[in-house]
């Protein structure tokens, strides 16, 4: 790889791959079709079995024969003989009908003359006057008598038509002859006796006529001399001990060498047509940003947040991305970060942003997450995370609601923690990521101890992507090469810089297949899911109580005072196991308290207006609608944090519960006490 820097100084450098990795790059990509390069060797090997069947029982026998031209001095070296000859000529009429009549007539062949040629073959060596004839049967005695039989046929033919023309021109000359050998006796006798100036004008005339006679006899007599032989034959067929085939060796090796080579052609063709980015390299080019990390294929029951983070590999190449990122001059100066896909589902890509969080948080940074998804919002329900407060700023008419509303902070073991916005579905999303509080929350990474991490529905199916590119230092792209084609990325780089956005590089993953079985898989997955949580002893009934005073709207419950022994409140017979089992929700309905039966370890309250029981909240005037959950008592979910820790210590000393140690230590190392700076 070569790097070349663009015209500005502070242009990023692009990555052009060399000549040699881009060969060594499309090689490894034919072998992605590896059923089209089996059938090209597939179809050469039957080829070759066919070549080796159709030779294995063929035989030929060869004939060569010299040609020759009739001339009278063969010897004089002033006539060219391949200047009289024309060997294609020759060679039609070696393997003319006319040569077959007289080859069947030969061999009293039964069929058609014409069939007599079929295993005829009849070439001509460079720069010779030889003719080879080569015939081909199935038996090699056969194979010899017919191809001397065609060559005695053409040699006789060639003679007759030789012999045919001197006839032909013998006659022609006899015919001149004649009229002036009687013209030339005819005047002999006139001037038998005769003298004088009168005579000598007919002896002048009788002399011509003697000079023409003489001139036609000796041609004629030079025809007659003429050797008319058609050529000599310098190898007579004989029966070949052998067949012609190559053989079933040779056969299937030229098979398999002609398939393999036909098989990587089809697959050169599949490739050049095929739209899908099917490499790094294609990913690199088609987005002009270089390839981060590849991510193995999962499980959709999977958690987002890798677990076992210490000896887990999908967690070390997690950390491999962020520490590029963070190497990267580009997004290392404000740090902010956004997260989208393609096209299809965000769920890779809210792992990739929850797990860089988490990377980045064992660096010692404070790493907020802010989920941009405000259609199907799902980051909360998928991640261990408590509510810790508001933030300072105050809401202002439609964008209260979000991203003002709610800051979770998520456990992420020995990782430490995050701060999570989550997403929730407002009536115009584009006001909502465009608001002032969406502005505030980005520039929290201007602290350099700080990074922010945009999670973003996928780029194709909405545009609230594009709304925020400018307000990050750049965009990490996370696509699966097979469901995304070459010109979708690059007009995806296109939608990205045209917003005034940076592609900073790209996270490819394999997808995810099912990994649920029925009930019993999806029960299996809740199992897993829980692992992290203790087990915690059932709480001992608490001392009497006597019914406390309804809290104030919006506040908490009265504390009931010690009284006669009371019914256990919730918690007692559940302990903290429906609150934080395997973090999700519990299958039932989580029991609310009467009025004044608030005691026991589980710190029962009383009812009061909009009093918090279980994780749920009532609907008093102060509560927020469906931000707790059933169960969640524990940490508590106020906006201020007052219920955890200290508030249920201390209601569980006024009530006398007595915990036990272990479980005060174990929820302590599930939820540890957080201080925000």
């Amino acid at each position: 790889m070569t790097q070349v820097n663009g015209g500005q100084a502070a242009a990023p450098p692009i990555l052009v791959d060399d000549e040699p990795d881009l060969l060594r790059d499309q090689f490894r990509q034919l072998l992605r079709y590896p059923r089209l390069i089996a059938g090209g060797v597939l179809l050469g090997l039957l080829g070759g079995a066919w070549l080796g069947y159709s030779t294995s029982d063929t035989y030929v026998a060869t004939s060569d024969v010299v040609l020759r031209v009739p001339m009278e001095d063969p010897f004089n070296p002033s006539v060219a003989i391949e200047k009289t000859l024309d060997m294609n000529t020759e060679r039609q009429a070696a393997t003319s009908r006319r040569t077959a009549e007289r080859a069947a007539a030969e061999l009293d062949f039964p069929g058609d003359p014409a069939d007599l040629v079929s295993g005829l073959q009849v070439t001509n060596p460079p720069k010779s006057q030889v003719l080879r004839f080569s015939y081909t049967t199935a038996d090699p005695g056969l194979s010899a008598r017919r191809a001397n039989a065609m060559v005695s046929a053409y040699l006789a033919d060639r003679r007759e038509q030789t012999a045919q023309t001197r006839d032909t021109m013998i006659k022609g000359l006899q015919a001149q002859l004649a009229p002036i050998a009687r013209q030339h006796d005819e005047l002999a006798e006139e001037l038998d006796g005769r003298t004088g100036p009168e005579a000598e004008g007919d002896y002048a005339v009788k002399a011509n006529l003697l000079g023409r006679i003489t001139e036609l006899s000796n041609r004629i007599s030079k025809l007659k001399a003429l050797d008319i032989s058609p050529g000599k034959v310098i190898r007579t067929a004989t029966p070949p001990t052998s067949s012609d085939g190559p053989g079933w060796a040779l056969s299937l090796g030229l098979g398999g060498a002609v398939g393999i080579a036909l098989g990587l052609l089809m697959a050169w063709v599949r490739l050049v047509f095929d739209p899908a980015a099917r490499s790094e390299g294609d990913v690199a080019r088609a987005l002009r940003a270089p390839v981060l990390g590849s991510l193995p294929r999962t499980r959709d029951t999977d958690p987002l947040l890798t677990e076992d983070r210490e000896d887990s590999p999908l967690a070390e190449e997690y950390r491999s991305i962020a520490y590029r990122l963070a190497y990267d001059q580009r997004f290392a100066g404000r740090r902010r970060l956004l997260v989208a896909a393609p096209r299809g589902s965000s769920r890779t890509a809210a792992a990739v942003a929850v797990n860089l969080a988490a990377s980045f948080a064992e660096t010692g940074k404070r790493v907020l997450i802010v989920e941009a998804e405000l259609r199907q919002p799902s980051l909360e329900g998928q991640l261990r995370a408590r509510e810790v407060g508001r933030p300072a700023w105050p809401g202002d008419g439609e964008g209260e609601d979000w991203p003002g509303g709610r800051r979770l902070v998520v456990d992420a073991g020995e990782s430490g923690g995050f701060d999570l916005v989550p997403g929730a579905r407002v009536r115009n999303v584009a006001r909502a990521l465009t608001s002032p509080e969406m502005s505030r929350l980005v520039e929290e990474a201007d602290d350099p101890n700080v990074t922010v991490i945009v999670l973003t529905p996928p780029v194709f199916a909405y545009a609230d992507a594009l709304a925020l590119v400018d307000r990050v230092d750049g965009v990490l792209v996370v696509c699966d090469p097979r469901g995304v084609h070459r010109s979708q990325l690059a007009r995806l780089r296109d939608l990205i810089t045209g917003a005034g956005g940076t592609v900073l590089g790209t996270v490819m993953h394999r997808g995810q297949h099912s990994g649920r079985t029925g009930r019993g898989g999806r029960k299996k997955a809740g199992n897993a899911a829980g692992a992290r949580s203790p087990r915690v002893t059932p709480g001992a009934p608490g001392a009497p109580s006597t019914p406390g005073a309804p809290g104030a709207p919006g506040g908490h419950a009265g504390r009931g005072a010690h009284g006669s022994p009371g019914a256990p409140g919730p918690h007692a017979a559940r302990g903290v196991q429906g609150a934080h089992a395997a973090q999700g929700r519990p299958r039932g309905p989580v029991p609310r308290p009467a009025p004044g039966a608030g005691g026991g370890a589980g710190g029962g309250r009383a009812a009061g207006p909009g009093a918090r029981t279980g994780g749920g909240r009532s609907g008093g005037p102060d509560d927020r609608p469906g931000a707790g959950r059933a169960g969640d008592d524990w940490p508590g979910t106020g906006p201020a944090g007052d219920d955890w820790p200290g508030a249920a210590q201390a209601h569980a000393a006024d009530t006398g519960a007595h915990e036990d140690p272990s479980t005060t230590m174990a929820l302590r190392a599930i939820d540890p006490p957080a201080e925000r700076p």
